[in-house]
């Protein structure tokens, strides 16, 4: 039966991919809006501040991705702002359905940030979150949501790997010295590199809308184990081009700062556990396929 899905953060690379499946399926989807609603398609709202439930009538289920870039130099205003978003926007949205007669779904994205930065050992949805900065903001992110799950609300934490897209996110940023033969591994290239293909990323929130079972955290993450430096030498088969050419850790650091040292030198190992076990059938198990998909 056609649902009717309300999606923050619905102009994003996710948002808007997750858009077109929904309606491609027969869904209607509303969009919230920062202020003001311009069209019976949106909802306002003003993240962190306090939702009336009432805008949540007629919605089936809210799928959460708004939030502050993580991928900018971590000072420390943007730590604020990075944290105050994802808390912030959640909890309002999560005391709102928490408030509403009729309890949406409510599916949340985070990221595979939770478990730690460094984590090359195998990592599942059972594993212990991480200490360092990101693990501290998904642990608020996802906690941020207890209000609806107290309430009896079916809530669900997306936790997303790197997406693999033409359209948006870290491969379109690589894909230009890449083509022109001047891309290379990062650091040493032995750091875990936790990815999904896009088609199968919006597979997992539309499983997340239609299994009553699923709860909890998801982990959005290829089957396939991967480094860096195999990731680079498949994307440069894939283009055709010599993937010599390294990028430096002291380069990364350099430019990037903390947030270069934790996401671009440090990687999680992780396994898409409550996928498997739910049989889920990945359109992109391997790298190799999913990157000839996308740039071959």
């Amino acid at each position: 039966m056609p649902k009717t899905i309300a999606i923050t953060g619905a102009s994003g690379l996710m948002g808007s991919a997750i858009q077109r499946a929904l309606k491609a399926r027969g869904d209607t989807v509303l969009r919230f809006r920062r202020g003001h609603a311009s069209g019976p398609d949106e909802r306002a709202w003003i993240p962190g501040e306090a939702l009336d439930p009432g805008v949540l009538d007629g919605i089936d289920a809210v799928i959460h991705l708004a939030g502050e870039p993580i991928s900018q130099r971590w000072s420390d205003t943007a730590k604020e702002r990075i944290l105050a978003s994802r808390e912030g926007g959640t909890r309002s949205i999560a005391e709102a359905i928490a408030g509403a007669p009729h309890k949406p779904i409510f599916v949340c994205a985070s990221a595979v940030g939770f478990y730690g930065a460094d984590r090359p050992e195998r990592v599942d949805e059972s594993s212990a979150p991480g200490s360092d900065f990101m693990a501290q903001v998904c642990l608020a992110w996802e906690s941020a949501a207890d209000p609806a799950r107290a309430a009896g609300a079916r809530v669900v934490h997306v936790r997303l790997g790197v997406v693999l897209s033409t359209e948006g996110g870290a491969l379109e940023q690589m894909l230009p010295p890449f083509k022109l033969g001047l891309g290379g591994r990062v650091g040493d290239g032995k750091q875990a590199f936790p990815w999904v293909h896009i088609h199968d990323a919006v597979q997992v929130f539309l499983l997340a809308l239609d299994d009553d079972q699923l709860q909890g955290p998801v982990n959005a993450v290829g089957p396939e184990e991967l480094k860096n430096a195999g990731f680079t030498k498949a994307l440069g088969e894939a283009l055709g081009r010599w993937t010599k050419i390294p990028v430096p850790a002291a380069g990364i650091k350099l430019i990037f700062g903390e947030m270069g040292e934790k996401l671009l030198l440090k990687g999680q190992n992780v396994r898409p556990g409550l996928l498997e076990e739910r049989s889920f059938e990945f359109e992109y198990p391997r790298i190799k396929g999913a990157l000839m998909d996308l740039v071959g």
